[in-house]
């Protein structure tokens, strides 16, 4: 079974200072076999880690709609933040990508959608975010969870890296897939969640990110 952790960012997110090489190294030195690189409303960092090691990297995006956030697999084209939910899953629907919502019942983060929004657009997606590593109280992985069983959902997880030492924290086991969306649909289905939540301070590491970029810009390598 391959290790694959489906949610990591680098600093072409607003709040990590991870370049993208040092995501590579970091999930190969941790025994990952795909990394799904989902920076928050822009492709850049993925297609830049893609680059550097085209095995190991799924372009993925993390997306904030006006209700809360959703993440895509197997991305073509950039999704603009700020769209209804409905009309951004249309738009990665048109380009084949694969849709899961990230930490959907997490009560301590605003961009969480939360249950209501959540069941307002369930059947349009394929999956639910089970295991986030972020997730300060692990009962709300849980519910998501139970959730996903209850209405036949698949299931992602990742470690939401936004610091080297989070990366593969949690992650998914699943059978090998080719490097498109067809394949890891199908692996998907046959896969488990699994990991444990992090500690707190690696949200403290991302408010200092966001502070660093304004005072000093961001370097990219």
């Amino acid at each position: 079974m391959w290790k694959v952790d489906l949610h990591s960012h680098t600093v072409y997110s607003k709040d990590c200072l991870t370049p993208p090489a040092k995501l590579v190294a970091q999930a190969r030195a941790r025994g990952l076999d795909k990394i799904a690189v989902t920076e928050h409303n822009n492709l850049a960092g993925a297609r830049a880690a893609k680059e550097l090691d085209p095995d190991l990297v799924i372009v993925g995006q993390e997306i904030m709609t006006t209700r809360g956030e959703i993440i895509a697999y197997y991305v073509q084209e950039e999704v603009p933040r700020g769209l209804p939910p409905e009309e951004a899953i249309a738009r990665l629907r048109e380009q084949g990508a694969v849709i899961s919502i990230p930490h959907p019942l997490d009560t301590l983060r605003g961009s969480a959608m939360g249950r209501e929004n959540v069941m307002a657009i369930l059947h349009l997606v394929d999956a639910l975010e089970v295991r986030n590593a972020r997730c300060v109280r692990p009962a709300d992985n849980a519910a998501a969870a139970a959730l996903a069983a209850a209405h036949g959902k698949l299931a992602t997880a990742g470690s939401d890296a936004h610091t080297l030492f989070e990366v593969g924290r949690c992650r998914m086991e699943m059978p090998p897939f080719e490097d498109n969306a067809a394949s890891f649909l199908a692996a998907l289905s046959q896969a488990q969640p699994c990991g444990t939540e992090s500690p707190f301070w690696p949200h403290l590491a991302s408010t200092y990110a966001k502070v660093h970029k304004r005072l000093f810009g961001a370097r990219r390598s």
